[in-house]
């Protein structure tokens, strides 16, 4: 098999644009400019500390920025417009808090990441990118949650390759507000944990919808889906449990 030219970054831009506007998603110039640059600082930190094990340009665009904009399929339409509040929960190098950032400039968008050299990345990622509506929080979900300032707060909370479904919901619901949503992509063969997951999801407050497709030909086809999450009544006080608790003795067991 003869190997693939090197793209060029007009070529990356492109793939990009196509993809996210695949995805229902307008990108402008400035923005596609703005992910250039997010990509040029990811390889640059993280030739120092260990932020992905993408590091591929090309897989940069699709596994990490057209993986991160997917979520907006998730999102209610009323939502994208405005001046919505997102919790990305376990952000890492920002996926898909950041990437949503830039894609939807009038969110407010909050980073939660427990790593403090992540938290810095992310800091200067919203810096550089003059990211006004972002912001990076360092700390645990399990801490936050139970703030009077955080819980019930989020009319959208996400987090990707976090944990299994029950302990990921349990991370995330208590966030999100009466009527938000949580979303998290996912992929595999997901029947046990969707089954697990809409149970824990009932015990959280939450109802589970149907899976929704996550597809763009030639690019992003592997069978991925976003579990969408709604919000019908707040979580329980006792949600999320002390650090270990949700993945040790995840919710929505049995029948």
């Amino acid at each position: 098999m003869a190997e693939r030219p090197t793209d060029t970054a007009e070529d990356l831009d492109d793939l990009l644009k196509r993809g996210a506007a695949a995805l229902g998603v307008a990108l402008d110039d400035q923005q596609v400019a703005a992910f250039r640059h997010y990509r040029e600082l990811l390889l640059e930190w993280n030739a120092r500390i260990n932020l992905t094990a993408i590091t591929d340009p090309r897989e940069i665009v699709i596994r990490h920025f057209l993986d991160s904009l997917s979520v907006a399929l998730g999102v209610p339409a009323t939502l994208r417009g405005e001046v919505a509040r997102v919790l990305d929960i376990g952000s890492g190098a920002g996926f898909p808090g950041l990437a949503l950032a830039i894609a939807f400039p009038r969110w407010r968008v909050t980073a939660l990441e427990a790593t403090s050299k992540k938290v810095r990345f992310l800091r200067e990622v919203a810096s550089a990118l003059h990211l006004s509506g972002a912001h990076a929080l360092e700390g645990r979900a399990e801490d936050l949650a139970h703030k009077r300032e955080e819980r019930g707060h989020y009319d959208v909370v996400t987090a990707r390759a976090l944990a299994p479904l029950p302990t990921l919901l349990e991370y995330c619901e208590p966030f999100a507000r009466e009527g938000g949503v949580v979303i998290a992509p996912k992929k595999g063969d997901l029947a046990a944990e969707l089954a697990a997951g809409g149970r824990a999801a009932a015990q959280l407050g939450g109802r589970m919808e149907a899976p929704v497709p996550v597809t763009i030909p030639d690019v992003l086809d592997d069978a991925r889906v976003l579990v969408v999450v709604t919000q019908e009544r707040p979580s329980l006080p006792l949600y999320p449990r002390q650090a270990g608790a949700p993945s040790k003795h995840p919710l929505g067991q049995g029948r």
